[in-house]
């Protein structure tokens, strides 16, 4: 019986699909830590020769002061994410002095959460916001949780890939809505097998003994200073990381576009009590939180895949999305590679296309409650004993070894390797593809044992290893001075972004509590 993947990779080839998928439109967003020469946090202001952290179209901060965050235009050029990303990189050393970009995605040496600054963004009411938002968390979650970074990676398919798919799926709905469906098709069965990303790009098998004091937790000291286990893939995506405990009961449906922006729109508008006894603002009359609600914004989030649309000005996430539809999705289960410059390279992306354009392309029944929690459970196990390959998930109640399923999965996505390729020339998706499977046959092979093997040959601490991987990158990035017309460029856009700030700032007239009303009003 031909089921419904092979249905539609026969149909895509079948009509030479392959020239439409040359349009994916691909960026990337990567976080890192700002330190100093001795590793620790840095407590310098944003450099202001990286302009306006409000403003700034490609250099922004996260969550902390410290946290640099990259951010490159979508591009539908394979290579331009990447060679943007190099050029801010390079940009970045040349105006950060002695400081050093931490290469991993959990963060050392940690001190008390008081000494984590929260990112700045001037006075203006947006400006506001953020900071607030930002306050809000560190009381919620603890600052230390919100200095963990990750890569997000932002993938849309193009009007004539949704275009010529709708025709072969005799779907007559408008077109936006027909997109919409199915990257939430996409969603949900990136939900399901995201657990394979884990194992495969897991970098953050470690953790500093500094970032768990005062925390409960299931790792042991291995090294000096340094907690893990010994099959440990991505801690960053464990109950220590970004899926914090505090939204576990959160039921968000990926059902559909309507389910979602409203289970979304009810947790945001939705009095969580513990946050209420913390009050929206303390004693004085300065703001704790933008809310006491289980969320106070959409981003607060935490989820390792985002439907997106672009904002408007003054408009949420929730609205864009109700009123324009999916325009694109946001990947974020990436951990940064220490090993990589840049914590990605071009392999990782084009195994990254392919296991998207697999999970839009298989079966996605609706997720149930059970699918949710069975999902979450296999991360669980791969995210803490992943490279023990025997390890036993739930596919659909039968229980399946990580490389057995995993490799099953590999096996399926060859024909669309086959496509990628007659897109793009050469074989180089499909070598990708093979490059999986060895990490599968061969558990060494993957990041998370690469680093645990550095720790251990070398006698390491997670802390040494890290040290010595930043230093070796800031050698790479400083080697090579950017061209002169690209530095002209972002010494362009840095400017450009100041003056922006003070232009939003000089405009505000609104009392910020008004402003705060207006946003949250539907």
């Amino acid at each position: 019986m031909t089921d419904l993947l092979s249905t539609r990779l026969d149909a895509l080839i079948n009509a030479n699909a392959a020239p439409t998928l040359a349009g994916i439109r691909r960026g990337i967003e990567k976080e890192s830590l700002r330190i100093t020469p001795a590793g620790t946090l840095a407590q310098t202001p944003h450099p202001r020769a990286l302009g306006s952290a409000l403003t700034h179209p490609y250099l922004t901060t996260d969550y902390s002061e410290a946290l640099l965050e990259f951010i490159t235009p979508a591009s539908d050029r394979l290579e331009t994410p990447l060679a943007f990303l190099d050029q801010l990189h390079r940009y970045v050393y040349q105006h950060i002095g002695e400081e050093r970009l931490w290469v991993n995605s959990m963060p050392c040496v940690m001190g008390p959460d008081d000494e984590i600054p929260l990112a700045y963004y001037g006075s203006s009411n947006v400006g506001r916001m953020k900071y607030i938002y930002r306050m809000g968390l560190g009381y919620r979650y603890g600052r230390r949780m919100q200095t963990i970074a990750g890569i997000h990676y932002n993938m849309s398919f193009p009007d004539t890939f949704w275009t010529l798919h709708q025709a072969q799926e005799g779907n007559t709905q408008p077109l936006q809505a027909f997109i919409s469906a199915r990257y939430f098709d996409l969603t949900r069965n990136f939900q399901r097998y995201s657990w394979l990303l884990i194992y495969l790009f897991g970098a953050s098998p470690a953790v500093c003994k500094s970032f768990l004091a005062g925390r409960q937790h299931d790792l042991a000291e291995h090294f000096s200073h340094t907690l893990t286990r010994p099959h440990a893939t991505s801690l960053r995506m464990s109950d220590l990381g970004y899926q914090n405990n505090a939204q576990s009961d959160l039921a968000i449906s990926y059902n559909n576009l309507s389910d979602y922006v409203s289970t979304l729109t009810r947790a945001i508008k939705t009095e969580a009590p513990e946050y209420a006894r913390l009050g929206v603002q303390d004693e004085a009359g300065e703001y704790r939180q933008l809310n006491s609600n289980i969320l106070q914004i959409e981003n607060e989030y935490y989820s390792s895949i985002r439907p997106k649309r672009t904002i408007e000005s003054g408009e949420r996430p929730t609205q864009a999305l109700s009123r324009r539809g999916v325009e694109y999705v946001e990947i974020r289960a990436l951990d940064l590679n220490p090993f990589e410059p840049l914590g990605i390279n071009q392999e990782q992306i084009r195994f990254l296309d392919m296991f998207a354009t697999y999970c839009l392309l298989r079966e996605s029944p609706l997720l149930e409650a059970c699918d949710l929690s069975a999902s979450k459970n296999n991360i669980r196990q791969v995210v803490y004993q992943g490279r023990d390959t025997d390890t036993r998930l739930c596919d659909w109640g039968k229980k399946v070894s990580v490389h057995d399923w995993g490799s099953s999965i590999l096996a399926r996505m060859q024909p669309i390797a086959e496509l990628f390729d007659r897109t793009h020339g050469g074989n180089d998706y499909s070598q990708s593809l093979a490059a999986q499977q060895g990490k599968l046959d061969t558990p060494d092979a993957t990041p998370s044992a690469q680093i645990l093997d550095q720790l251990t040959s070398g006698s390491q601490s997670f802390f040494q290893f890290a040290m010595a991987q930043a230093e070796q990158h800031r050698a790479h990035f400083l080697s090579t001075p950017l061209a002169p017309e690209q530095d002209a460029m972002l010494a362009q856009a840095a400017t450009d972004s100041l003056k922006d700030q003070a232009e939003v700032e000089a405009g505000d007239t609104k009392p910020f509590a008004e402003y705060l009303a207006d946003y949250f009003r539907d």
